[in-house]
């Protein structure tokens, strides 16, 4: 990979419109590169998601060629030179090259530059400042990315300590770039995350949030999570986490595999923390989960009873897969069977409404809910039968009842 010249092929670079936005930015006249994650992970065979391009032109030159070209552009992000360009085929973003005045670890306040080394000094990691010709594809490398990307090193530009100082963020992307496709983290790296692991307080808890859940999934994610907990990173903002927890993350994950499951995130997060409600409602309102993943974890913590399909029906797949995997003593069945089996069974739904209780005779009022409970229960008990067993489900629940 380091003797390449060029950047291979790849679909996106065939999305329609993508061609036409390079050329309104100058790339003929060598003033817009591709750069980023659409470069590095077409080095690496990965899809890619977010098509990003640098200019030199500054962000009111690109909203007037985009106007003058008649592609809709967005001022996303002025002030750091960001514009988006939205295609039919989908939003391109443009940022101006640019070189930090001052940080804050949160915040940066930036100059315009046409230097496009300055640019690429003031990104994270070699490997996400490598650009790419958009009509020739030929690659710009200015610290060595493209070497680092063949051996799976993730290294800090520079001085890892400054550029964890400009933003604290950097920290949490360096293990989940490390759990993606690392493979033995920097030492300079780990050494400087662990001394300024305090920083990630700065932090809005939604950034945290997002890194984690997608560093969870990752490749490496249980080792690098380990790692983690042993030099004290995530202390700071989650002292939950501990090595129990990435001792219980490691299990989940290998369960996940062996039913052939895709790594869930919350689950994973799930996995991490004490078995205790409190402290799952606690961690997911600090870290500002949605109302559905703070449901989750605290559902997690529940022990899985009973058989799966009425587990399942009773709190949802999602919910009972949790719970499945999550709690080793569980011997209702194999975990990875159940686990493989509810990801594509249907919930059903009970084939009998009131009005079929009301219909035998039942006086219209409370005792119709509690007589469908007792069908609903015995139907669950008896494996979901079809609707003809539950019509004589309910004749039985009904007949019981007049006769008491």
């Amino acid at each position: 990979m380091a003797g390449l010249t060029t950047l291979p092929p790849a679909d996106w670079r065939e999305r329609p419109g993508l061609d036409g936005l390079a050329q309104t930015l100058g790339a003929a006249a060598g003033e817009a590169r591709f750069v980023g994650g659409a470069v590095r992970d077409t080095l690496l065979g990965a899809p890619v998601a977010d098509i990003d391009i640098a200019t030199v032109h500054p962000p009111e030159e690109v909203m007037r060629r985009l106007k003058a070209a008649g592609i809709r552009a967005v001022p996303t992000g002025l002030a750091h030179g960001t514009v988006t360009a939205v295609l039919d085929s989908g939003p391109v973003e443009v940022t101006t090259l640019r070189r930090d005045i001052n940080t804050d670890g949160r915040h940066a306040t930036v100059a315009f530059t046409a230097d496009w080394r300055a640019d690429a000094a003031r990104r994270d990691f070699t490997f996400n400042a490598l650009y790419a010709d958009p009509i020739s594809g030929q690659l710009y490398d200015y610290f060595d990315g493209l070497a680092d990307l063949e051996r799976r090193h993730v290294r800090f530009i520079g001085d890892p300590l400054e550029r964890i100082a400009e933003d604290h963020l950097r920290i949490l992307r360096f293990f989940r770039f490390l759990a993606r496709f690392g493979d033995m983290p920097d030492p300079a790296a780990l050494a400087a995350c662990t001394a300024r692991a305090n920083d990630l307080m700065a932090l809005s808890r939604e950034r945290i949030a997002d890194e984690l859940l997608k560093l969870l999934v990752a490749r490496n994610a249980v080792t690098v999570i380990e790692l983690m907990v042993s030099h004290g990173i995530l202390l700071p903002v989650l002292p939950e986490i501990d090595l129990d927890g990435a001792g219980l993350l490691r299990h989940v994950a290998l369960l996940e595999e062996q039913a052939g499951l895709t790594p869930d995130p919350v689950r994973r997060l799930a996995a991490l923390l004490p078995r205790d409600a409190r402290v799952a409602e606690a961690v997911g309102a600090r870290l500002k989960l949605s109302n559905v993943q703070r449901k989750r974890l605290v559902s997690a913590t529940a022990d899985a009873a009973g058989a799966p399909e009425e587990l399942a029906y009773r709190i949802g797949a999602v919910e009972a897969i949790d719970r499945i995997l999550l709690s080793r003593g569980w011997a209702a069945a194999d975990p990875v069977h159940a686990a493989r089996h509810l990801s594509h069974w249907q919930v059903p739904r009970l084939p009998l409404s009131g009005g079929a209780i009301v219909a035998r005779g039942v006086s219209a009022g409370p005792q119709v809910a509690r007589l469908l409970r007792q069908v609903e229960e015995r139907w669950i008990a008896e494996g979901f039968p079809d609707s003809a067993r539950t019509e004589a489900i309910a004749d039985a629940v009904v007949a019981a009842a007049s006769a008491a």
